[in-house]
């Protein structure tokens, strides 16, 4: 979608005096046989690839979003899949720290664009560089993910940004900070906001055909705070096969051990295992958010009760996250209490309610939890500059709901927080828990 041009204007700069008199003699014969040529160009047909001109399925250059994608492991090769499905998109640079993802990354795209121009880099820094990139997608581990959208929205670029997007509290409100300062299109990888089951149980929740909500429950995926701790100390591979230090990042430093390089097993949120409520917690109770009409706000109350988490809003509606008493509709399900009814749905694509009615015009069930229709999303904002369906200001307090309960899980007791302050009320205890500390050099 960038456009840049370029005009040689020496010709146009070259004093009169200079100009070579000898080229303006012409003979009468010469003035006819030129004249005659040019009419002969003018009137021929000019030809263009009917792709150019958006034919044949094509897509106008003015109109194709150039990619870069960071971090093309596990998730990151299936999110850069979706990308490459898309016709109006072109992926020019990929960027991993591992030499195995990059070639790998470099040979789909490459058999995508039917060329081998796709540009390979080891620092995403150098990715973030280029002029020609409208957009970006950040699939690295969670240790990575705010530190490089806040690089990328710096350097210009529209983000899609896998989850969990943050670490703690003091990054998601520096995450929305940032990308309303440089006015880049953001979106979080919680793709099931752009699910029809999921869309289809929201609206039953915000159009108030479950009367009065009550209660919303999320399933976070683990409720454990324990610390992520080290792995057993093993030989560091060459830089150039796999940058140790660059994948740690802004983590706290630890010896290299390969089981690490699954970004999942550590630093996902405050230095813990799973990250707490994190993991599905920044799907679900995401969910919830929205089901709530709470997108701007987050939970006043967090309290571990038992084997469960249980948090208020401040318009009364209680949010529950549990990883038990579910229906069995697949991963990641979610359940929405009112007055006159529920709703629950979950990643098989059913939806279960208290009354068939409920369930009329739910439209066609879509199973597993695919991302094409939230990247589809995210393409046409970067287009429009509206707002992604899980734009920066959605994600930045989803998580905060999910900080501040890891918080309480962590200290075994009550904390109430003031989404106004963005601060833990009279605790100070608590407080100390909503940052930590980067590892040099890194900011955000």
């Amino acid at each position: 979608m960038k456009n840049s041009t370029s005009t040689d204007r020496k010709s146009l700069n070259t004093p009169p005096s200079s100009l070579d008199m000898s080229n303006l003699q012409f003979t009468r014969r010469r003035f006819l046989s030129t004249t005659a040529k040019a009419g002969a160009l003018l009137a021929a047909p000019l030809t263009l690839p009917g792709s150019v001109l958006g034919m044949e399925g094509g897509v106008v250059p003015s109109e194709r979003v150039v990619l870069g994608a960071i971090g093309i492991g596990h998730r990151g090769t299936y999110d850069l899949g979706c990308f490459l499905a898309e016709p109006d998109v072109q992926c020019v640079a990929v960027c991993d720290i591992q030499e195995a993802h990059r070639q790998a990354a470099k040979d789909k795209v490459d058999a995508s664009n039917g060329n081998r121009d796709c540009a390979m880099y080891r620092d995403f820094r150098d990715l973030l560089a280029r002029s020609d990139l409208d957009a970006v997608l950040i699939a690295t581990g969670p240790n990575w993910h705010a530190t490089a959208a806040i690089a990328a929205a710096n350097a210009g670029k529209d983000v899609y940004c896998e989850k969990p997007c943050t670490k703690n509290i003091v990054q998601s409100l520096e995450l929305a900070k940032v990308f309303h300062r440089t006015a880049r299109v953001f979106q979080a990888g919680t793709q099931r906001r752009s699910l029809p089951n999921f869309m289809f149980a929201v609206q039953l929740a915000q159009r108030g055909k479950l009367g009065t909500l009550k209660t919303l429950y999320a399933h976070p995926g683990g409720l454990a705070t324990s610390m992520s701790g080290w792995a057993p100390a093993e030989a560091e591979p060459p830089k150039d096969k796999i940058d140790w230090n660059l994948y740690l990042g802004p983590a706290a430093w630890r010896p290299f051990n390969r089981k690490w390089l699954d970004g999942f097993n550590f630093e996902k949120g405050g230095g813990l295992v799973g990250g707490g409520c994190l993991e599905w917690g920044s799907h679900c109770v995401d969910l919830c958010q929205w089901a709530n009409q709470a997108d701007n706000t987050d939970p006043v109350e967090y309290e571990p009760v038992g084997d469960q988490l249980h948090a208020r809003y401040a318009n009364g509606v209680k949010l529950v996250m549990r990883n038990n008493g579910w229906l069995g509709l697949g991963s990641c399900p979610v359940r929405f209490e009112g007055d006159l009814g529920w709703v629950e749905t979950g990643d098989d694509g059913d939806i279960a309610a208290s009354s068939p009615s409920l369930l009329v015009g739910k439209g066609a069930k879509i199973g597993g939890y695919p991302a094409n229709f939230h990247i589809r999303n995210f393409l046409d904002c970067v287009k429009t500059r509206e707002l992604t369906r899980a734009n920066v200001d959605v994600a930045c307090h989803s998580h905060i709901a999910c900080h501040a309960a890891n918080v309480a899980l962590f200290l075994h007791r009550e904390v109430k927080y003031d989404p106004a302050t963005t601060m833990f009320i009279g605790d100070e205890e608590a407080n100390r828990l909503r940052s930590e500390a980067l590892r040099e050099p890194w900011r955000i």
